[in-house]
């Protein structure tokens, strides 16, 4: 690795690259459930455990004649897969339409980057689940835009219409963003991407609007880009593919990295590197960095994940895979791990209403199992605290942080995995990095932005007063 890091501190010093601050966003609320929905929402797998929300195949029909009439002539019938609630636990209860409430609308992290010439400072969501880098634009009316800083194409000099192309992102409950692309120029963390592929919101629903963020970054491959051109697929490629393609990017600095804190923890200075990994915190964790080969076949940071153990006890999981996803919160893995790991806390069950694992708030750290999973032929653990991820709304429980992937085939390693270790995406060599990275001591102490902590209402700030912020700029190192 010292030919790696010599070369990674050249380009550092010659672009003069910097890590890119983290936001801990204090809009952001937990809430265990609304974070399960989100997940159900976005990736669309229906659950196999038992709660209000799941996903049912509509009947629509088109060409039809008004009902009154009592006649259908012509007509095409499709279904479509819809997420809904039920209104009750009894089989035979109605179900009702998913809303903007009843799941998470908002980010627990969020980014500063400029776009366009001079940049124009957005604050997004870096997401290696997601292939689109989407903002929020001057394209989209006010009602939907009110307090985002939004991208002003014609306040650009490298801005470039892209005719023809547009975007899409839809999910289970119906909601939508999309709009129109151009090319422009795009700055993070030091680094100048140009002729990147911006997709400007035109449209969006109430479910994406109530974030804090302006939009959200793309970091896992390009394959599952959503753009379109003249209504065929025509996906573009993310910032660090095009980060990849520029002449001064060398072999050893095609990756970019990764450190998320807890709220919880004394120091939470989150960050992302780009073309260039923190030689500190892996010295810190006193290991060499473990990789593991990629599959990106599907778009994602997908991997072989095929044991866990449970205080030393040892899960076979052959043929087991996951993906690393920045933009998921929670762990979700197989009904076989997850029944294990509380079957381990005392007071542990799952709740129907909760629509997950939750454990009584009186529960010690000590009491909590140690947590390995997987990544490759090597184990990592997953930090006690995270596994209290969320008060429940009755504030006697704490929403588990690894739930159940239902009927999806693979895990999903979100936030409360990839808090406790510090991670390299490297994408020009199709692996991935791991070192552990684990607080100290463990806390169990409710964080800030836990919906049971409080006491009222918290004031929120808008994304336009926490870009005019410095604390949030870049930083050298």
């Amino acid at each position: 690795m010292d030919a790696v890091y010599s070369a990674q501190a050249k380009i550092k010093q010659d672009l003069g690259l910097s890590k890119v601050k983290v936001i801990h966003n204090q809009n952001y609320q937990r809430h265990g459930t609304k974070s399960y929905v989100y997940l159900l929402n976005r990736f669309g797998f229906q659950p196999t455990k038992p709660g209000p929300y799941f996903h049912v195949d509509k009947v629509k029909q088109h060409g039809l004649i008004p009902e009154e009439l009592k006649a259908a002539i012509g007509g095409t019938v499709h279904k479509e897969r819809m997420l809904v609630k039920k209104l009750g636990q009894k089989d035979d209860d109605q179900t009702g339409e998913v809303t903007a409430e009843d799941q998470q609308n908002d980010s627990m992290y969020i980014c500063q980057i400029g776009v366009g010439t001079p940049p124009q400072k957005l604050l997004v969501d870096f997401d290696t689940g997601s292939a689109d880098t989407w903002v929020f634009s001057t394209l989209q009316g006010k009602s939907t835009s009110e307090g985002h800083n939004v991208y002003d194409p014609k306040k650009s000099q490298s801005f470039k219409k892209l005719s023809g192309k547009t975007w899409k992102i839809q999910y289970g409950d119906g909601s939508t963003a999309s709009g129109e692309c151009v090319s422009d120029t795009l700055a993070l963390g030091g680094l100048t991407i140009k002729k990147q592929t911006i997709e400007c919101a035109s449209k969006m629903s109430k479910q994406f609007a109530k974030s804090t963020g302006d939009g959200l970054l793309g970091l896992a491959w390009g394959k599952i880009n959503t753009v379109m051109d003249s209504g065929e697929a025509d996906p573009q490629a993310t910032p660090v593919e095009n980060m990849i393609k520029q002449d001064d990017i060398p072999k050893a600095a095609e990756l970019f990295t990764s450190a998320f804190y807890s709220s919880r923890d004394k120091d939470p200075k989150s960050f992302y590197t780009f073309g260039f990994i923190d030689q500190d915190l892996v010295k810190k964790s006193g290991q060499d960095i473990h990789w593991t080969e990629i599959d990106n076949s599907k778009g994602f940071w997908s991997f072989s994940s095929e044991s866990c153990s449970i205080n030393g006890e040892k899960v076979d999981l052959s043929g087991n895979t996951a993906i690393a996803d920045t933009g998921t919160t929670l762990a979700l893995m197989s009904d076989k791990v997850v029944e294990k790991i509380y079957d381990q806390i005392p007071g542990a069950t799952y709740d129907w209403l909760n629509q997950g694992y939750i454990f009584p708030i009186s529960v010690k750290a000590d009491d909590i199992p140690e947590v390995k999973v997987a990544v490759g032929d090597a184990e990592y653990v997953i930090q006690k605290e995270d596994l209290a991820f969320a008060i429940t709304d009755d504030k006697k429980n704490w929403y588990g942080g690894i739930q159940s992937r239902g009927m999806m085939p693979f895990d999903i390693l979100g936030d409360t995995f990839l808090k406790s270790v510090y991670a390299v995406w490297d994408q020009g060599n199709k692996r991935f990095g791991l070192v552990p990275k684990i607080e100290d001591t463990q806390s169990l102490t409710p964080p800030p932005d836990s919906s049971g902590s409080g006491g009222g209402e918290k004031e929120r700030v808008l994304s336009t007063a926490l870009v005019s912020d410095d604390s949030v700029a870049p930083v050298l190192v």
